[in-house]
């Protein structure tokens, strides 16, 4: 049973799977609490429906997406066994979308770890990391993107993602670090300029 936000078919816009198509699942719940959170209506998962996860499967089957991304909110309140075990079983792709502020449950194919400073990673979730993605606000962020480049793993793919708001100010400083730090890449925000979810 999960406390449901949304789910859409869509196509992925951020990071390393951008331009993929991609079936989302936003879990309510997340208290990170981050000023500049685009999706802020998740954070209380009171306000959604709880939904078994074999009614979230049978809603993907209607579509023909191979690959699902779990997101949030914080998705890893929630336990995502019973939902990554279901889609596992169908040959669907899982994604995760974390902060990684809470323990790891679930079986991915790809774990995206977008830490906050606010609050921040527990565990060993950077050494399972596939991707890491730093939302870039201000400069200091820049200095918290090399503090968890530090922790991941040799493999682990790196972007900075500027701050949507902030995007026109803070794109410059991210475009000369990655130039003198080719190891990054910059993920943009494309769905936002595609116009779709």
């Amino acid at each position: 049973m999960l406390p449901l936000v949304e789910e859409f078919y869509t196509v992925q816009g951020e990071g390393y799977h951008t331009g993929k198509a991609a079936y989302f699942i936003r879990i309510g719940g997340c208290d990170v609490g981050c000023a500049w959170c685009d999706t802020k209506f998740s954070w209380d998962p009171s306000l959604h429906p709880v939904v078994p996860a074999g009614q979230i499967l049978s809603n993907l089957l209607k579509h023909p997406a191979k690959s699902v991304v779990v997101t949030g909110g914080e998705p890893l309140m929630v336990n995502m066994g019973p939902l990554t075990t279901l889609l596992k079983e169908h040959g669907v792709e899982t994604f995760l979308e974390t902060s990684g502020a809470y323990p790891l449950s679930g079986t991915w194919d790809w774990i995206c770890l977008s830490p906050k400073r606010n609050m921040p990673p527990t565990g060993d979730i950077h050494r399972y990391a596939h991707e890491l993605k730093v939302i870039v606000a201000g400069e200091d962020d820049l200095d918290w993107a090399l503090e968890n480049a530090r922790k991941v793993n040799p493999g682990c793919k790196l972007y900075l993602q500027p701050e949507w708001s902030k995007r026109e100010a803070i794109l410059p400083g991210i475009i000369d670090f990655v130039k003198n730090r080719p190891e990054w890449m910059i993920s943009l925000q494309s769905h936002k300029y595609m116009r779709i979810p």
